[in-house]
């Protein structure tokens, strides 16, 4: 059976993430009322407690009203890695190299960024890590984008000693002032995209870092492996679930029982997540289907019998339905990105 758990299910430590967040909220002159309205959370936190992924959402929904500045999402994401969480977190600070890293982030993405799920890809001379929703938070969900990005950028640049150039792509239109995105995370950026990533050139994923320790790394490894297991949010369980078995068809009965619950308590837990099944099955068809235009090279044809469409017209149809374009455009703009992001490989890259 497929481990989750609900947003309303208490997880997070509060003396971690939440309060980092309560306590940014109060240097900037913010009461505790303010922050915390809504959340059933009473000042102070109980430093023994658990906090539901729903409070704390709703606790940075505060945040970035009370608050109202373009800088808070970037602030809090300084805030957010390696975090307080025990051997992750220590995981994460004895990572040896890049690749390590974004495998440690991603192993103990429950533990570490309970909000988003982060998903490491490689290719080629491209890296991606793009980030998938958990909990369902579409309101504030450009916040929670540019607070882990942030996130991985600042303790990339710690380690390593210098600021990687990583390379931007958000899947929403350009905000109207964008000087924060430069200040924290550079001048790369494309927004319009298909999905909330971040690139750079593969060569760098193995490259040790100044600090770097292969024992400690692996004591460090081990120890947050014995700890406890997190179960990931709904959401991300869901789309780890769909994209391994996307070939197969999935439906909602069929996952619902792998779920361990009914049809219709799957759909009403979607729906407290502010998405349904088919919403979610689309996502994943359209990653799927980005990665095979881009880089395997596929026709419609090939993608279409790869995602089981009985012809290519049944899946253009459907492709545009789930991104509004037609996959001939898509091609283009993917070829496009990847001319973009082929202009930060160096010599030497």
């Amino acid at each position: 059976m497929i481990a989750w758990q609900s947003a309303a299910e208490p997880s997070i430590p509060a003396r971690q993430q939440p309060a980092l967040a309560l306590e940014y909220g109060r240097s900037r002159d913010a009461v505790d009322a303010d922050l915390l309205r809504d959340t059933g959370l009473v000042a102070g936190l109980d430093p023994d407690g658990l906090v539901a992924p729903a409070q704390y959402l709703q606790q940075l929904a505060n945040t970035l009203r009370t608050l109202d500045s373009p800088d808070t999402s970037f602030m809090l994401g300084q805030l957010l890695l390696p975090g307080h969480d025990g051997a992750a977190s220590h995981a994460l600070v004895q990572a040896p190299t890049l690749r390590a890293l974004l495998q440690t982030l991603c192993r103990f993405h429950a533990r570490l960024t309970p909000l988003l799920r982060p998903r490491f890809e490689s290719w080629g001379e491209v890296a991606l890590l793009y980030w998938i929703d958990a909990h369902g938070a579409p309101a504030i969900r450009p916040a929670l984008v540019e607070m882990h990005m942030t996130a991985v950028v600042a303790l990339c640049r710690w380690l390593g000693g210098e600021r990687l150039p990583w390379r931007f792509c958000f899947n929403r239109g350009a905000p109207r002032h964008v000087e924060q995105h430069h200040v924290h995370l550079g001048a790369e950026l494309r927004f319009g995209c298909q999905l909330d990533a971040m690139l750079l050139p593969s060569a760098w994923l193995d490259r040790p870092w100044p600090r770097a320790s292969e024992v400690a790394a692996r004591l460090a490894w081990q120890a947050a492996e014995q700890e406890p297991a997190r179960a990931p949010g709904i959401l991300a369980a869901l789309y780890d679930y769909l994209l391994a078995n996307v070939r197969m068809a999935p439906t909602l009965e069929r996952t619902a029982a792998d779920f361990g619950v009914s049809p219709a308590t799957f759909k009403r837990q979607l729906l407290r997540h502010h998405t349904h099944f088919q919403g979610e099955l689309d996502q994943v068809r359209t990653h799927v289907a980005l990665w095979l235009f881009q880089v395997e090279r596929a026709d419609n044809e090939q993608v279409a019998r790869y995602l089981g469409f009985h012809d290519a017209a049944n899946f253009r149809r459907s492709f545009k339905r789930w991104t509004g374009l037609t996959p001939g455009p898509i091609r283009a703009a993917l070829d496009g990105e990847l001319g973009w992001f082929s202009a930060a490989l160096g010599p030497g890259v």
